[in-house]
C-alpha cells in the first residue's frame, strides 16, 4: 500500500463553477482519492459547492481548503461543519485560515491584528461545540461568549447546540504559513495544509511540527504534469508562485513572499515581487527558479514523477492534492501516486 494518500484541491471559483466538478468527484471516489477541498476567497464559498459534490458522492471525504476565520463567527462555522457532517455521514473535514489583511479589512471588514489570539479562540469555540458537553463559552477578547461588549443588551445566554453533532472529534485542519501559526496547527488542530512544502527542505518546518500528535495529517498540494519538456511542464507552477509571492498580498505584508525567504530563497522572492509589482508579470514568472518550482512539484515523464515521489514518501506529508480541471487526468494520477 503507497504510503501517501491522494486528494483534489478544487479550490475558489473563476467567474463561475467547473461544470465538470461532480463528475470529477465522482470519478476520483471510484479510483480510491481519499478527500476532495473547496476554498473560498472573495467569491464562490466553502461549504456551498461541498455540500452540492457531497449529495453527489458518497465515500470521498469532503474538505475546506480553507474556511476563512472572518467570514464568520465560530459558531457559525461550527454549525456548517456539524451539518455537513450529519448530512455526509462523518466525512468533513475542517480546514480553516485566516486569510491577509487585504481581503479580511477589505471584504470581510474586520480587524485582521493578532491572527494567533484570534485562531486560537477560534478552534476552542468551535471544540466545545462539537463536544456537547456543556453551554459554549469563551473569556477571550475577539470572540467573547456570551456577548457583553458595546451595544450588548446583557442578555446573552450561554448555550449548546441544539444539534448533536455527529463526531465530536470532527477533524480540524489550519491552513498555516508562519512558523507560529504553524507551531499552533501542530498543538491544537488534526493537520496541517501547507501552501508550499518542498520534501527537499524538510528543514523548514521540522520545528515546527516536531511535536504533531499521532494521526496528524499534512496535506499538500503539489502539481503534476506529465510531460517531456520539463521547462515548459513547469511553467505553470511558476505562474503560480509569481502570483502568490509577488501580488497576493501588500508589499510589506505578503506572508508568501516571507515563506519563499524562509525556505532560502529570500533574493530571489524579493526580486519576483518588485517585478510583478513593478506590472512586468511575465519577468516575475521568469525570475522565479526552476530547481524550486521543481522540488514542490511532480513534472516529467512518468518514470521521473515516480522516482521523484519517493521524497515525498520520505517526508511527513501525508497526502498529496491534486488540481483537476478535466476528469482524464485522474486517472493519471491515481496511476503514478496509489500504483
Amino acid at each position: 500500500m503507497p504510503k501517501l494518500k491522494l486528494g483534489i484541491q478544487m479550490g475558489y471559483w473563476g467567474a463561475g463553477p467547473n461544470p465538470d466538478m461532480v463528475e470529477i468527484a465522482q470519478q476520483a471516489e471510484a479510483l480510491g482519492y481519499d478527500a476532495l477541498f473547496t476554498a473560498e476567497t472573495w467569491g464562490s464559498d466553502c461549504f456551498t459547492p461541498l455540500s452540492w459534490i457531497g449529495a453527489h458522492t458518497r465515500r470521498i471525504r469532503l474538505g475546506t481548503g480553507v474556511v476563512q476565520l472572518s467570514a464568520r463567527t465560530p459558531a457559525a462555522t461550527a454549525m456548517a461543519a456539524l451539518s455537513l457532517d450529519h448530512l455526509s455521514k462523518g466525512r468533513m473535514i475542517l480546514g480553516l485560515g485566516v486569510s491577509g489583511p487585504q481581503v479580511v479589512e477589505g471584504w470581510y471588514g474586520q480587524p485582521f491584528s493578532q491572527p494567533l489570539a484570534r485562531t486560537r479562540e477560534y478552534v476552542s469555540i468551535i471544540r466545545q461545540i462539537l463536544a456537547r458537553e456543556a453551554p459554549v463559552t469563551n473569556p477571550g477578547k475577539h470572540y467573547p461568549l456570551p456577548y457583553t461588549g458595546e451595544g450588548a443588551w446583557g442578555l446573552g445566554k450561554a448555550l449548546k447546540p441544539i444539534t448533536h453533532p455527529l463526531r465530536p472529534d470532527l477533524p480540524i485542519f489550519l491552513g498555516a504559513e508562519g512558523p507560529k501559526n504553524v507551531t499552533l496547527a501542530a498543538e491544537i488542530c488534526d493537520g496541517w495544509l501547507p501552501l508550499y512544502y518542498s520534501p527537499y527542505r524538510q528543514e523548514v518546518y521540522a520545528d515546527q511540527i516536531a511535536n504533531r500528535k499521532p494521526g496528524f495529517e499534512i496535506m499538500q498540494g503539489v502539481t503534476i504534469n506529465v510531460c517531456d519538456d520539463i521547462e515548459a511542464g513547469l511553467l505553470p507552477v511558476k505562474q503560480n508562485l509569481a502570483f502568490y509571492v509577488g501580488g497576493m498580498g501588500a508589499q510589506k505584508a505578503n506572508f508568501h513572499t516571507a515563506l519563499i525567504g524562509r525556505m532560502g530563497l529570500e533574493a530571489e522572492a524579493r526580486k519576483i515581487q518588485e517585478l510583478f509589482l513593478a506590472g512586468k508579470r511575465d519577468e516575475a514568472v521568469m525570475a522565479v527558479p526552476s530547481g524550486f518550482a521543481d522540488e514542490i512539484s511532480l513534472v516529467g515523464p512518468k518514470a521521473r514523477i515516480r522516482e521523484r515521489l519517493q521524497a515525498w514518501e520520505e517526508s511527513p506529508v501525508t497526502s498529496i492534492l491534486v488540481n483537476v480541471t478535466k476528469p482524464a487526468d485522474l486517472h493519471t494520477y491515481a496511476e503514478l501516486v496509489l500504483a
